[in-house]
């Protein structure tokens, strides 16, 4: 996936909160490291799962088509702009009239060229399942917790783990999302 993440999802207080809770931790000590840690267990969970966990504003480069061309990230909330990129790095917006969008249930986000530009697609868009830390279901951001403390408890463990671990995957499952390629 060509992907930037342009707006990353900003934690708040309350997911950090939240894992020092489930921790025990009273001090802010460790912030940064569980900071750190809940960012990547957000990624962890999105590549288990196929979705964004949290609102973010994204852009993935794609092949300048006229076929429909889906985007990787899902789920898309709304497709924003797109532009062609040049072979030189230059880039031009392309007009409305000249592209349809379509925003499928399972949050597939697709683009339609009506006519053929050279060069590359630059696809901006809006992409994640909640909005917020506190909108997120609670099976996503317990295993989400869970993850980023068991990651935090085995810092200096000898050997590496599967990730997730079996209580994180059972949480993660349902939201679970595969494509055949």
């Amino acid at each position: 996936m060509n992907r930037v993440i342009l707006t990353p999802a900003a934690l708040p207080s309350s997911a950090l909160a939240e894992l020092k809770q489930w921790l025990g931790i009273t001090t802010g000590y460790d912030d940064d490291a569980l900071a750190s840690l809940l960012g990547a267990a957000l990624e962890t969970c999105e590549a288990f799962t196929g979705l964004l966990p949290l609102e973010s504003t994204c852009e993935e480069v794609l092949p300048s088509s006229r076929d429909w061309t889906s985007l990787a990230t899902r789920p898309v909330q709304a497709i924003t702009a797109l532009e062609i990129l040049g072979a030189d790095g230059s880039r031009t917006p392309v007009p409305a009239s000249d592209y349809a969008l379509d925003l499928e249930a399972d949050g597939t986000g697709r683009v339609h060229l009506l006519s053929f530009a050279a060069g590359r697609l630059a696809v901006r868009f809006t992409a994640g399942l909640a909005a917020d830390w506190d909108a997120l279901p609670d099976t996503l951001r317990h295993g989400i917790v869970r993850l980023a403390a068991h990651q935090h408890r085995e810092r200096e463990g000898g050997g590496a783990s599967p990730l997730p671990p079996a209580s994180v995957a059972a949480l993660w499952r349902p939201w679970r999302r595969m494509r055949l390629a």
